[in-house]
């Protein structure tokens, strides 16, 4: 049976409905999974009426949502917001009760998610308060994917959240994931540092002599192929497709800035570390473009498709290998 995805909306008012429907009329997505699309019915053939009036609607779980008008580029946070949360409650519930296989979740604002009553930073923290399970981002593109050891967090909190065993942590999971969501064997994680030229042996701070060197050497007493800590830079600079299976950041953008760079327009959000199967495209809601026809589906499109490998993958079946 082909993997039943559920796809949310995400922010209504955002480009995260045209890139959902424009991606249901690929044939790379029925050829995988099936799609199912997660909000409400009415609003849902509103938009297919006016991004893909030609697409036959895939099934759709409505369940007991906020009423919400579509503006397109014109954020409506509390409504919206609360909608988007909505949605992504009923997702998770539904994959818990059997009904659908996995989660992709259409991009939100996080200040509407707030307004509308979910006080989370974004999708992800919010996934791993109603799934359980330690959340760990994980962006993969092309030839590269990087996971994140803190995620949506000041860069003034950043040091004092790396702990050896947050790091540790971070790091077996992701282990875990490439050989279980992935299909490698034997994965090899690179680790970067968090200080430029990761710190220079202590001149330039003391958060890889003091947590993520210990780190490194725990990870490989206990048979995880880390290697580490590398200055970002550098290690991006020369960076090779196939040279590791896995980048552990230490923040969102040292990661993920050179792997959107990479990306350019696709690539693939997977949160690992949860019981259930989650992932969305890797960009916001592009209001300015919202409505306008103009968005790109490739991230949408690659985002469904990885969802089905992941849980072919957990399946124990064959073509569970994400690229």
């Amino acid at each position: 049976m082909k993997p039943r995805i559920g796809i949310t909306l995400g922010d209504v008012n955002g480009i995260g409905p045209e890139v959902m429907l424009k991606s249901l009329r690929k044939t790379e997505v029925w050829d995988v999974c099936q799609p199912l699309i997660i909000g409400p019915e009415m609003l849902i053939q509103q938009l297919r009426d006016l991004f893909a009036p030609q697409l036959q609607l895939p099934p759709i779980l409505s369940g007991n949502f906020t009423s919400v008008a579509h503006f397109p580029g014109r954020p409506n946070a509390a409504d919206a917001g609360k909608l988007s949360g909505e949605m992504i409650e009923h997702g998770v519930g539904w994959i818990q009760q059997g009904l659908i296989d996995a989660i992709v979740t259409m991009p939100i604002s996080k200040v509407g998610l707030n307004a509308g009553g979910y006080p989370f930073p974004g999708h992800t923290e919010m996934l791993a308060e109603r799934a359980g399970g330690t959340p760990l981002m994980i962006l993969a593109t092309e030839g590269l994917r990087v996971a994140l050891a803190t995620i949506h967090q000041p860069i003034s909190r950043v040091p004092g959240l790396l702990t050896r065993e947050r790091i540790t942590h971070h790091a077996t999971i992701f282990s875990e994931s490439l050989r279980g969501d992935f299909g490698i064997a034997n994965p090899r994680v690179a680790l970067l540092g968090l200080n430029p030229h990761a710190g220079e042996e202590g001149t330039i701070g003391t958060e890889e002599l003091e947590v993520i060197i210990p780190a490194v050497a725990t990870l490989q007493a206990s048979g995880i192929a880390v290697n580490g800590p590398f200055p970002a830079d550098g290690f991006f600079a020369r960076y090779r497709p196939g040279d590791y299976d896995g980048v552990l950041a230490m923040y969102h953008d040292q990661g993920l800035i050179p792997l959107k760079m990479m990306a350019r327009g696709g690539g693939v959000n997977i949160t690992a570390g949860l019981p259930i199967v989650r992932t969305s495209p890797d960009h916001g809601t592009a209001y300015p473009i919202a409505g306008t026809n103009q968005a790109d589906e490739r991230s949408s499109t690659e985002a469904i498709v990885a969802a089905a490998a992941i849980v072919r993958a957990r399946r124990g079946k064959s073509g569970g290998a994400v690229e």
